[in-house]
């Protein structure tokens, strides 16, 4: 599970000064589109009373919200503040009273009717704010290009010729009138951003709710604690199964063969000798066992050395040649150096067994309060975390601390693993790296 942050469907960048009064023309536009979607919305929940609203909404609502969360998308990247956006809506079970159902669910969302006032709103704040570096830039262009020309003709039809407050009576007035209009324009092209980040903190505002950003996150909690209770359930019936069949039958079977060796020793001292190596090697083959079991569930190097040279420590095991940078200046929480090992160890697994990978590179490194870790290999690619349970168990384990997984792998490789944690640094730095 991740965190749900709005982000653009394609990809959105800060608007420079030069792209501002585009990026405003284009907001005019989404807003007239807000706008009619908000009236056909409107119009479809005033239906519901006859009957048609049951029908109309649910498409209808989805498509508002559609717009809804683009526009989360540009107020995140624009302002510069997280945005959180809203699922989309879904239908539970088919025919009329699945959509009766829903509809009902979505007349009952507080968020819905944030969305429904917003697109109501947009138009306007679209027009003052979003037009403005675009209206700044028109009228200095119709300063600095129509006034010197047509200064006569504007004062003899409009029965006196105003550019902001020069009168513009007679050529000097006229070429008064360039040096502002150039002024205009340069107003328009400096402050385009500066409205836009306006424009994109009232949609933030009208968008964000404190209450629905609230019921989103007991709801991602509630997912995450339900995740790592089975994820924690299932490791225990590993950890047993592992016990069970395999230190505990070699124990058991030490045991019979020490018995045996008892009875035999005076008898048959050489029968009882062979059953004495057969203990020590089961004894052994035991004491192998547990280690492995023992560093499946928390390495040693981990808690002496720290994540680097536990992942150095796994590479060195892996049949496939593996680079491993780290940068990171100190140790991590041991939960999170845990987290962030199995992880790591379940990509590397992924990457030599799925997708034949000749080389894998895993880079470490910590900044800006987050552990980010990139797995990368030169494998067949073709990665799909719905269909892996590897990768859907690094999502469960990274989720349990807000951290989250992202997966580029197409077709024909490379494959990507993006990882990343929020943590801080606990303790000064231990590895040899």
């Amino acid at each position: 599970m991740t965190d749900r942050v709005a982000r653009p469907a394609r990809t959105e960048r800060r608007p420079s000064r030069a792209a501002a009064p585009v990026q405003g023309l284009r907001l005019v536009g989404a807003g007239i589109t807000e706008g009619v979607a908000a009236l056909v919305v409107g119009g479809a929940v005033g239906l519901i009373p006859l009957g048609i609203g049951l029908a109309l909404l649910p498409p209808t609502a989805a498509r508002l919200r559609a717009l809804a969360n683009r526009a989360r998308s540009r107020a995140a990247v624009w302002s510069g503040e997280a945005v959180h956006e809203s699922p989309p809506w879904t239908v539970d079970r088919p025919g009329f009273a699945g959509r009766a159902v829903l509809s009902l669910r979505i007349i009952t969302d507080r968020a819905f009717w944030g969305e429904l006032l917003w697109a109501m709103l947009v138009p306007y704040t679209s027009g003052l704010l979003a037009g403005a570096p675009l209206a700044l830039i028109g009228y200095g262009l119709f300063g600095a290009l129509v006034q010197p020309f047509l200064w006569a003709n504007i004062h003899a039809f409009a029965d006196g010729n105003y550019y902001a407050m020069i009168h513009v009576d007679s050529w000097t007035n006229a070429l008064l009138a360039v040096p502002l209009g150039v002024a205009f324009v340069a107003l328009g092209v400096w402050s385009g951003p500066w409205w836009l980040r306006r424009h994109a903190r009232i949609t933030r505002a009208l968008l964000a709710s404190d209450r629905t950003e609230l019921v989103r996150r007991i709801e991602q909690l509630t997912d995450i604690r339900a995740e790592v209770n089975d994820a924690s359930a299932a490791e225990l019936r590993r950890i047993e199964r592992d016990l069970h069949d395999g230190a505990q039958a070699r124990l058991v079977a030490m045991g019979m063969n020490l018995d045996a060796a008892e009875r035999q020793l005076r008898r048959d001292p050489e029968s009882a000798r062979a059953l004495l190596r057969q203990a020590r090697e089961s004894s052994s083959a035991a004491l192998q066992e547990l280690r492995d079991l023992v560093r499946g569930i928390h390495p040693p190097v981990l808690a002496d050395r720290g994540l680097p040279d536990a992942v150095r420590a796994a590479a060195l095991d892996m049949v496939v040649d593996v680079a491993v940078e780290a940068t990171i200046p100190a140790r991590l929480a041991p939960p999170v150096e845990a987290a962030a090992y199995f992880a790591v160890n379940e990509a590397l697994a992924n990457a030599a067994k799925h997708a034949g990978a000749g080389r894998i590179t895993v880079d470490l490194r910590y900044d800006d309060g987050r552990l980010r870790i990139e797995v990368s290999d030169d494998g067949h690619g073709g990665a799909d975390p719905s269909r892996g349970t590897g990768l859907r168990g690094m999502s469960r384990r990274l989720a349990a601390f807000d951290g989250t997984v992202a997966v580029h792998s197409p077709p024909g490789g490379p494959t990507t693993i993006r990882m990343e944690i929020p943590c801080a640094l606990s303790s000064p730095k231990t590895s040899s790296s």
